[in-house]
């Protein structure tokens, strides 16, 4: 699966993301996972919901448009729950029960990607 690097507008690195852009691996999700690293995600995309059913631990939900801006912050996102982003969310950021506190990541907020792929980091458009 391919991963990026997710920056914060100030341009501090906040999470490495691995990016789930096929329909199946979309379906999948976090399924089967038995936890996130801290620092560490899973993106999206297209994406305006999720559900934590079937999961074995809580997540962070960042739902971002596609300006790349935080629309929804769902925290702390307990097993067999919902959370939607509205109908401006493209994506959902999922991370660690807590991370999107740590890292400080609010609506309103601009974030972008950069893709890591072959020992390369180049400007991505992962929609």
């Amino acid at each position: 699966m391919d991963r990026a690097r997710l920056i914060a507008a100030d341009g501090r690195d906040v999470a490495t993301v691995e990016l789930a852009t096929s329909p199946w691996v979309r379906a999948r999700g976090l399924l089967g996972r038995s936890g996130l690293a801290p620092g560490h995600g899973l993106w999206l995309a297209p994406c305006r919901s999720i559900h934590t059913v079937g999961m074995r631990f809580a997540i962070d939900v960042v739902f971002l448009d596609r300006a790349w801006r935080v629309v929804v912050v769902a925290a702390e996102l307990a097993p067999f729950r919902l959370a939607w982003g509205g109908w401006r969310a493209h994506g959902a950021l999922e991370l660690a029960s807590g991370e999107a506190a740590r890292l400080g990541l609010a609506v309103g907020q601009h974030l972008r990607f950069e893709r890591e792929r072959d020992d390369q980091v180049t400007r991505a458009d992962l929609t």
